[in-house]
């Protein structure tokens, strides 16, 4: 139930946002001219298909639901009619082919921005950015930050959430800033202004970055009661169920969450004899946390939260949502930071200053799909944007094959004055598939490693 539950909500969302890609294609290709044949959703056998009569394009709707695909007149694709080739793609001025292939990547973009705002205007119940214990050697500790500090805002932007907050420091300092203005309010309602000051040298490696900012969410002492348990984790597989109380591991008496997080931490694919408590019953119960890879350190994760009692929920958590007004400049901002994150990252990854630890696969999409999807449609709507903008960043960058890859192309016929000869094209587009496909296989290696450590 869960492999479906996730294959469900990784089609769902790779369908819309892949088909919406190609809708923009379709959309501008009908409004510069351009005979459309066909427009599907799916790929492969086509199951039901309209058309209004012979020469108008067809709509379908095809067996396998990842994406579309727009099937327009080119003679580059094969013969066409007389009556046609005024229509056909090649034969378009070079400014309308250039809006063409754009408008698929920026449909994408739209779209982000669209969805991002709908979180924004349904809102959605966050923690506050309330920083835990600060530890020395940080950035943090060097700008006097202390446990209990709320972060307010970050270069003068509204940081209600700590989502927000941590969203808004990563993307000021991918910008290059090294004087970053956190405004604070500490735990006896004293406001202060601190400066968050950063090197390139800080900033060269961005897979220890958030270690060397030293920003941890505040988080109260606990009992190790279990709250929400993830579907396909190896709490889920042992049997842990919501309200357990955890007694001990391994004969060790457990006394708070943080003491078995990090006992979990340190027994990565080790089998835990652990004693619960449940409807007043002390049950045994084995359990083999999950090894995954966090800084070149293998960690033990068993997909379990902690229960957290509603009235502290509500003393460390907000609500934050805008009118549809306010969240439109919103909407547009937070998908330009992210897509220019998302460029950064692919260029530090190109030259060599971030690992390649941060692609993610099929199968990694496909779990975040089906988590987000099962805390509700908000951070389904967030995680559909998200991959909406890597698609978009994506598609453009000037790769063969890609959108960017034939966009590079008409630049180059547009310095030129005369297309770039088909030979050229294909020799490079070649080049194109080889990396991506190795690009695709490095990408599964990756998400099968994190599968199986």
């Amino acid at each position: 139930m869960d492999l479906l539950h996730t294959l469900f909500y990784f089609i769902v969302a790779i369908s819309v946002l892949v088909s919406f890609h190609e809708f923009g294609h379709f959309w501008v290709a009908r409004r510069a001219g351009v005979k459309v044949l066909r427009f599907s959703v799916g790929f492969g056998k086509i199951l039901w298909s309209y058309q209004k009569n012979p020469g108008a394009t067809e709509y379908a709707v095809s067996a396998i639901p990842l994406g579309g695909y727009v099937k327009m007149v080119d003679e580059r694709e094969g013969e066409v009619k007389d009556e046609d080739l005024p229509y056909a793609f090649n034969r378009q001025p070079l400014s309308a082919r250039i809006a063409i292939v754009a408008a698929g990547p920026i449909f994408n973009l739209v779209l982000a921005v669209a969805l991002f705002w709908s979180v924004l205007v349904i809102g959605e119940t966050g923690m506050k950015p309330i920083l835990g214990a600060v530890e020395q050697g940080t950035l943090a500790a060097a700008a006097g930050f202390a446990e209990g500090d709320e972060i307010v805002s970050i270069d003068d932007k509204e940081t209600p959430t700590w989502n927000e907050a941590m969203n808004v420091l990563i993307s000021s300092v991918l910008d290059g800033e090294q004087n970053i203005k956190i405004a604070v309010k500490s735990s006896d309602d004293q406001q202060a202004v601190r400066t968050l000051k950063l090197t390139d040298k800080d900033t060269e490696n961005p897979d220890v970055l958030y270690q060397r900012l030293g920003f941890k969410p505040w988080s109260p002492k606990l009992q190790p009661i279990i709250g929400r348990v993830l579907p396909d984790s190896a709490a889920s597989a042992a049997g842990l169920k919501q309200g357990d109380l955890i007694l001990s591991a391994d004969g060790i008496s457990i006394k708070d969450w943080m003491q078995w997080v990090a006992y979990v931490k340190s027994h990565a694919n080790v089998k835990i004899n652990l004693e619960i408590e449940r409807d007043g019953l002390r049950l045994p119960i084995i359990i083999v946390p999950r090894g995954v890879l966090v800084d070149n350190n293998t960690e033990g994760k068993v997909g379990a939260s902690v229960y957290i009692p509603e009235e502290l929920m509500k003393s460390v958590s907000v609500e934050y949502s805008l009118s549809p007004l306010a969240a439109i400049p919103v909407a547009f901002e937070t998908t330009y930071n992210y897509s220019v994150s998302s460029l950064k990252m692919i260029a530090k990854m190109v030259i060599g200053k971030a690992s390649v630890e941060n692609l993610s696969g099929p199968i990694s999409i496909a779990q975040y799909a089906g988590q987000s999807a099962t805390m509700g449609l908000v951070p389904f709507l967030k995680y559909m944007a998200l991959i909406s903008v890597s698609l978009g960043v994506l598609n453009l960058l000037p790769i063969p094959v890609l959108d960017g890859g034939h966009l590079l192309f008409f630049a180059l016929e547009a310095i030129k004055g005369r297309p770039v000869s088909e030979r050229v094209q294909i020799f490079f587009q070649q080049i194109g598939i080889a990396l991506l496909v190795s690009l695709m296989a490095l990408a599964m290696f990756l998400d099968v490693g994190r599968l199986f450590p």
